[in-house]
C-alpha cells in the first residue's frame, strides 16, 4: 500500500515537469522535422500554406555550394579543433592534479575565458590579438624583425577564428577532465609506483583507461557546442556570409531570417529546418558512435 502511494506521488510530481518538457523541447523538435519536409517561405507562414516537398530541402542543400562549404567548416572545427582543445584540456588537467603548487589559481586562470561572453572574447581577439597595427601577435613578430601579418585575411580568417574559439573552450573541458581524474583512487597510483611505473606509464596504464567515460562525455559536449557554432562566425564576418567562417547555423540564420547577404541566400524556412535536423542528427550519430566504441573499455571506479 505504501509503495502504491509513493508511486502515485512520483507521478504527481513528475507530470508537470514532463508536460513542460514536451511543450518546450519535444514539440519544437517534431515541428522542425515536419517543417523540413515542406516548402515554407517564412517562419510565420500559416501551416495551411506549406507545400509538401519531401526530402527536397535536403537534396537542395547538398547541391548548394555555400552549404557544402559550411559543412566542411564545421567538420574542421569539430575534428581539428576537437583534437587540439581536448588534448590541451587533458594535458592541463593532468598537470593540475599532480600536486602542483597554486593549482587553484591556475585552474581559475585557464577557466576564466568561459566566464566572459563570446561576443566580448571575439571582439578582444579581433582588436587586441589579431589587429595588424597593435595586436599582440604582430607586436611579437615585429619585435623579432618580422613583417606584420593580416591575420583576418582570406585563407587565414578561419584558422584565426578557430584559435580564438578553442582558446576559450580549453578551460571548460579541462574541469571535466579534472573531475574525472580526482575520482581515481590514489592507491592505484601508489601501487603502480611500487611496481616501477614512471609518470608516462601511470598516465597511459592508469589515468587514461579510467577516463574513458569522461573522454566520451567531453567528445559529445564538444560536438553539441560545435553544431551550434554561430556567435564567433558572426563576429569575425558580421557584414556578410564568408566562405572562411560560414557554418551550417549561420547559413540557416540567413535562410530563415535573411540578413546582410540576401544576394547569397534565398529565404527558405523549410531548408533552414532541414539544417537544424541535420545538426541534431550529427550529435546523435557522434553520441551513438562514442557509446559503441568506448562501452567495452569503460572502467568502473
Amino acid at each position: 500500500m505504501l509503495r502504491k502511494k509513493n508511486n502515485r506521488m512520483i507521478v504527481i510530481f513528475l507530470t508537470p515537469a514532463m508536460l513542460l518538457y514536451l511543450m518546450v523541447f519535444l514539440y519544437p523538435v517534431i515541428r522542425t522535422f515536419i517543417m523540413s519536409l515542406f516548402k515554407v517561405e517564412s517562419i510565420s507562414q500559416p501551416t495551411g500554406e506549406w507545400s509538401f516537398y519531401g526530402f527536397g530541402n535536403y537534396t537542395d542543400l547538398f547541391s548548394t555550394q555555400l552549404f557544402l562549404t559550411s559543412a566542411g567548416n564545421i567538420l574542421k572545427i569539430w575534428f581539428v579543433g576537437g583534437i587540439v582543445v581536448l588534448t590541451l584540456a587533458l594535458l592541463f588537467a593532468v598537470i593540475l592534479t599532480s600536486g602542483l603548487r597554486l593549482k587553484k589559481f591556475y585552474r581559475t586562470i585557464i577557466y576564466l575565458p568561459n566566464v566572459i561572453s563570446a561576443v566580448a572574447m571575439g571582439t578582444m581577439w579581433l582588436n587586441y590579438v589579431y589587429n595588424v597595427d597593435y595586436g599582440i601577435f604582430n607586436n611579437v613578430i615585429t619585435a623579432f624583425g618580422g613583417e606584420p601579418v593580416l591575420w583576418t585575411a582570406p585563407g587565414r580568417l578561419f584558422w584565426s577564428m578557430l584559435i580564438g574559439y578553442g582558446f576559450g573552450m580549453v578551460g571548460y573541458h579541462m574541469l571535466i577532465f579534472i573531475s574525472g581524474i580526482e575520482r581515481i583512487s590514489v592507491d592505484l597510483y601508489e601501487a603502480s609506483g611500487i611496481e616501477g611505473a614512471n609518470v608516462f606509464q601511470k598516465f597511459f596504464y592508469v589515468t587514461l583507461p579510467l577516463l574513458v567515460g569522461v573522454i566520451r562525455s567531453n567528445v559529445v559536449i564538444w560536438t553539441v557546442f560545435t553544431t551550434g557554432f554561430f556567435v564567433w562566425s558572426r563576429i569575425f564576418t558580421s557584414w556578410a556570409v564568408s566562405n572562411d567562417t560560414v557554418t551550417p547555423v549561420t547559413y540557416m540564420y540567413e535562410m530563415v531570417f535573411g540578413g546582410s547577404s540576401a544576394a547569397n541566400t534565398v529565404r527558405n524556412t523549410g531548408g533552414g529546418a532541414a539544417i537544424g535536423v541535420m545538426m541534431a542528427l550529427m550529435v546523435v550519430i557522434v553520441s551513438v558512435f562514442m557509446n559503441l566504441v568506448t562501452r567495452k573499455d569503460d572502467v568502473e571506479l
